[in-house]
């Protein structure tokens, strides 16, 4: 029965250490680290519509989801609005991570979609982790600074850029004909210019004493085959170079936005650290404004007591 037991245990360790080597953030450690990290993580359940915490908690654990889901969300300002949904994060994946390393409250709110069990990492737990495990510290730091070397070189760097222009200038001569067939065969003016050509053919086939291809021109069904067999592929190579053009428009918009996203969260953090500062000084200066006022408004003592009026009796 030990034995059952033990092993279903092992088993179990083995699942959360597989999920650890999910997560960026410990992908880099040692099996035997994410074992032993895994023996750190505490199941915790939680029934359907259960907030796991609310948006300005203290933060002091990251979840994984073992199983079910739940729902991150912005609540709303007002009681008849609905709240703002983030992401919905499902079996494997994971939320919360920053509060390891700060603490700060919780960003957002979080509530359970259906019944559900997560892992919880405590802050203490991972610190004391990191304390007897040298290697996973370091792994953990290279990694954080991995991203934030990523982070700096996507300020940097500019994110808006003619994706299309670069692609077109690098294409071969072959890629350019294929662009300018496709260009032409969607045009009147290949449409007139086949018309033409067909009036004109059967127009001298039938007023040469010989035609060299009399009706019902099979050479000029020939040529109008070849030209249709040909006409194909490139325009399908042509297609797929527009969604090559496509992905890389997205991608741009994607690379963007998100440098968009990390400027104004840097934005609004200044703007927080600007705000706390200047309350800082204006309590100051209303502290000091206060006692100038009071000092100005208490009369001041006049020498004198007791003993003195004593002596000039």
């Amino acid at each position: 029965m030990r034995r059952a037991v033990s092993r279903a245990t092992i088993a179990l360790r083995m699942r959360h250490a597989d999920l650890l080597a999910q997560i960026p953030m410990f992908e880099g450690l040692s099996d035997a680290d994410r074992e032993a990290l895994a023996q750190r993580l505490t199941e915790k359940a939680f029934a359907t519509d259960q907030v796991v915490f609310s948006k300005g908690e203290s933060g002091h654990s990251m979840y994984i989801v073992l199983s079910g889901s739940v729902q991150i969300y912005l609540p709303p300002e007002n009681k008849d609005d609905p709240p703002v949904v983030i992401k919905d994060v499902r079996t494997g994946e994971y939320f919360g991570e920053l509060s390891l390393f700060d603490d700060k409250p919780r960003s957002a709110s979080v509530k359970a979609l259906v019944e559900t069990v997560l892992l919880e990492l405590t802050r203490d737990e991972f610190g004391e982790h990191l304390g007897r495990s040298k290697t996973a510290a370091i792994t953990i730091l290279a990694e954080m600074a991995e991203r934030l070397r990523q982070t700096n070189s996507l300020l940097s760097q500019r994110a808006t850029k003619d994706v299309v222009k670069e692609i077109e200038e690098n294409l071969t001569w072959g890629q350019r004909l294929a662009d300018k067939v496709a260009e032409l065969n969607g045009s009147w003016a290949f449409i007139l210019f086949l018309l033409g050509l067909s009036l004109t053919w059967s127009a001298v086939n039938q007023l040469l004493r010989t035609p060299f291809d009399a009706y019902p021109y099979q050479f000029y069904n020939l040529f109008l085959a070849v030209l249709v067999a040909l006409q194909g592929p490139l325009i399908v190579m042509s297609q797929n170079r527009q969604s090559l053009k496509d992905r890389a428009t997205a991608e741009t918009d994607f690379n963007v936005n998100l440098k968009n996203e990390i400027g104004i969260e840097r934005l609004l953090a200044e703007l927080s650290s600007f705000r706390a500062e200047a309350d800082k000084r204006l309590e100051a200066l209303e502290r000091g404004m206060r006692n100038d006022r009071v000092r100005a408004e208490i009369p001041a003592k006049s020498p004198g007591g007791p003993l003195e009026r004593r002596d000039a009796e």
